[in-house]
């Protein structure tokens, strides 16, 4: 579908970036498998984010990377989020300029629905191959974040979680787009320049000179969990 006329605009939803990273400010390494930053504990407590929150975000990289299913694990989380009267898991969202997306990723085969953002040229190029397995929305003829944002709010989307890759958490922080961000910091070296970093080069609101608000700093296993706020 293509994004109708603007009408009367819903609030956007809060916009949650989470990220684990290690000291050295990466994301990944450079070899084929994921590395994986998060402790068991770490894990745990983005399962509780993800249950708290209406949708989950990532980029296609991602999911060419790390092929994640995106689920709220805990049977229990769940079972809360039924009771709260809301559907079981949250809306899993990916955002794609290209269109290449491969419908046997994990991410379609269970867990709740499912929305792609792209462009007219992307939704050209996946929209029937991703039929019955995902909502395919052209926000025109390149990504508009706020646009995405704006659509999410009318679906009744109060939290979005974003949990990358860098494109995205660059794209949302260039725009000043993002109310809180979660930095879990892992007591890892990576070291590899070909390695994926948190965010990239970009035009940042403020620049260097702009401080975000450390509102927590709290230990989760071996990890350290930063929270920012505006």
């Amino acid at each position: 579908m293509t994004l109708p006329p603007p009408g009367p605009s819903a609030p956007r939803p809060h916009v949650l970036l989470s990220v684990a990273v290690s000291i050295d400010g990466y994301i990944d390494d450079a070899s084929p498998d994921r590395l994986k930053l998060s402790d068991t504990a770490d894990f745990d407590r983005v399962d509780q984010v993800r249950a708290e929150s209406d949708a989950i975000l990532v980029g296609a990289e991602t999911l060419r990377r790390d092929n994640p299913r995106l689920l709220v694990n805990s049977e229990a989380r769940r079972a809360d989020r039924v009771a709260a009267g809301k559907p079981e898991y949250p809306t899993k969202v990916t955002v794609t300029a290209s269109g290449e997306l491969n419908p046997a990723w994990r991410l379609w085969q269970q867990g709740g629905d499912k929305l792609v953002y792209t462009t007219d040229s992307g939704a050209a190029r996946i929209g029937a191959q991703l039929s019955g397995l995902a909502e395919v929305v052209s926000l025109g003829a390149v990504v508009d974040f706020t646009a995405l944002l704006d659509d999410l709010g009318a679906r009744g989307i109060a939290q979005l979680m974003v949990e990358g890759g860098t494109r995205v958490h660059t794209e949302f922080l260039a725009a000043d787009l993002a109310d809180e961000l979660h930095l879990a910091v892992a007591p890892i070296l990576v070291g590899d320049p070909a390695a994926p970093r948190f965010t990239g080069p970009a035009a940042y609101p403020g620049g260097p000179h702009r401080r975000l608000h450390l509102a927590e700093v709290t230990r989760v296993g071996d990890m350290a969990v930063l929270r920012y706020t505006r």
